[in-house]
C-alpha cells in the first residue's frame, strides 16, 4: 500500500495543479487566480484592499467579490476561463457551442430589468445594477454538469435566490417559480433559425428547490460580470441539476400554483423532464450519464448523484 502524504493546508497538491497542456504558461495560471507574474504578492494585497474598500459605507460594490469558503472545495480544479466562456449551449444564438461567443455582438445587456410577479404580495422590477449593489454578493465554486455528459468547475458570482424571494413575499399558494428569458429576434439569430421552438426559453423550479441555499442568482463568473454567451447579465445556477435548468438572461420571474411548462420538457419530455436532477443511474434515452468529460482537459470522471451536492438537496426528494 503506498504512503499517503498529507500536505499542509496552505499548499496546493501537485496532482490538483492545472495541467501544463491546458495553460500556455505559469503566468496564465497565476492570472486565473487573480495574480500576474512576479507581482503575485502585490496582487494579493491589492485584491484584499479592494474587498476591504467595498465594506466602507456608501462604497460601490464591484467585482471581484469574496469567495464563500463553504463553496470552495480544494479538490475542484477551476476550469480554464477561455474554455468555460467559449464552449456552451445558448440556442437563442446557435446550436454550435463554439460559435455562441461570436454571435452575441448585437445582444444588448444594459440597461436590464427583471420583472417579478405572479403570486406575490410585492411585485417589483429590479435592475441588475441595483441587485449587484444591494444584495449579499459572493463567489462560489460550483460543479456544472451538462445533460450532454460534459462538465466544468466554475467560480460564479451572485446571491441566493432565496434573498430575492424574501423581497417579494410569495403568497401561500405559490408552489413553483417560472423563469423566462429574453425574446429579441433582431439581436439573436437562433430565434429565426429555430422558429419551431416554443420561444421564449422558459424554466422552472419547485418553491423548495428555489429556496435551497445552493440556488444562485448569478451575475458574474471568474471575478467579472457574466459574458453575453454565458447568460449576461443575469441567470440562475442550480448546481445539482443538469445545465439547461440554469436559465440564462432572465427578464421575468413568476410565482405560480401549477408546475410551469418549460421549453425542453415541451419539446422532449422523455429526455428533459422538469426535475432533471443529475443522476448517473438514470441514463438519457440516447446516452449514458454514468461519466462526464471535463471540457478543458478531456479527462473523464464518474458522475456523482446530485452532482455531488446530496448533503444539501437529497432531503428534497425523499418520498
Amino acid at each position: 500500500m503506498p504512503n499517503v502524504i498529507i500536505p499542509p493546508g496552505w499548499r496546493l497538491p501537485e496532482k490538483l495543479a492545472t495541467p501544463e497542456s491546458v495553460y500556455r504558461s505559469r503566468r496564465a495560471f497565476l492570472k486565473q487566480l487573480g495574480f500576474t507574474g512576479a507581482g503575485a504578492l502585490l496582487g494579493s494585497i491589492a485584491a484584499s484592499q479592494h474587498l476591504l474598500a467595498q465594506d466602507k459605507p456608501g462604497a460601490k460594490k464591484t467585482y471581484p467579490f469574496p469567495r464563500n469558503p463553504k463553496f470552495n472545495d480544494p479538490k475542484l480544479r477551476v476550469t480554464d476561463e477561455e474554455f468555460a466562456t467559449g464552449y456552451n449551449n445558448f440556442y437563442e444564438f446557435t446550436t454550435s457551442k463554439t460559435r455562441v461567443k461570436r454571435l452575441t455582438h448585437r445582444f444588448v445587456i444594459s440597461p436590464w430589468e427583471v420583472e417579478v410577479g405572479g403570486l406575490v404580495e410585492k411585485p417589483a422590477k429590479f435592475s441588475v445594477d441595483d441587485l449587484v449593489s444591494t444584495m449579499p454578493m459572493e463567489e462560489r465554486l460550483y460543479r456544472f454538469r451538462c445533460v450532454e455528459a460534459w462538465s466544468m468547475n466554475v467560480p460564479w458570482t451572485g446571491f441566493p435566490l432565496s434573498k430575492l424571494i424574501e423581497k417579494v413575499s410569495p403568497k401561500s399558494d405559490a408552489k413553483f417559480i417560472k423563469f423566462t428569458t429574453f425574446f429579441r429576434p433582431e439581436q439573436a439569430p437562433g430565434f429565426a433559425e429555430y422558429d419551431a421552438y416554443p420561444w421564449p426559453y422558459t424554466e422552472g423550479l419547485r418553491m423548495d428547490e428555489a429556496m435551497n441555499p445552493l440556488t444562485l442568482v448569478t451575475t458574474g463568473m471568474y471575478g467579472k460580470p457574466l459574458p453575453k454567451q454565458n447568460g449576461a447579465p443575469i441567470r440562475i445556477v442550480v448546481p445539482w441539476k443538469y445545465g439547461y435548468k440554469s436559465i440564462k438572461s432572465i427578464v421575468r420571474i413568476d410565482f405560480v400554483t401549477e408546475q410551469p411548462k418549460t421549453l425542453w420538457e415541451t419539446l422532449a419530455p422523455d429526455e428533459y423532464p422538469f426535475e432533471s436532477n443529475v443522476n448517473p443511474n438514470v441514463p438519457h434515452p440516447r446516452w449514458s450519464q454514468r461519466t462526464e468529460r471535463v471540457i478543458d482537459t478531456g479527462n473523464r470522471f464518474n458522475t456523482q448523484l446530485y452532482n455531488g451536492y446530496g448533503e444539501y438537496v437529497a432531503k428534497l426528494y425523499q418520498s
